[in-house]
């Protein structure tokens, strides 16, 4: 998604990239990915951009009506045949990135 500075409008951010699709655990590319789109966040922020949330395009490897199961771009690498979840470390590398930044969870009465 692109996102302006010049226009002072409400941004959710969103992001999707098949380029990013692995089903390496180690998926060293999604963090790439997850890094450089974090850090222009950041400079958007603080040159003024009204940026309210940030979504990761999927939690889960899951199934997409266009490509079925044969891409994998959610965090969590689902084994199909035994419903195994597993972290991938860019689950892990986003995990510290929102620690780093100060957010916890709400507590709930």
């Amino acid at each position: 998604f692109f996102f302006s500075s010049r226009r002072r409008h409400t941004r959710y951010i969103g992001d999707w990239s098949s380029d990013v699709c692995s089903s390496d655990l180690k998926d060293h590319k999604r963090i790439l990915y997850l890094r450089s789109y974090t850090n222009a966040m950041q400079d958007a922020l603080k040159a003024g951009a009204d940026v309210r949330g940030y979504f990761i395009w999927s939690l889960l490897d899951n199934f997409e009506w266009g490509n079925g199961y044969s891409q994998r771009f959610g965090l969590v690498y689902v084994d199909y045949k035994t419903q195994q979840r597993i972290p991938k470390r860019s689950a892990r590398w986003y995990a510290e990135l929102i620690r780093a930044a100060g957010y916890a969870p709400v507590e709930r009465a």
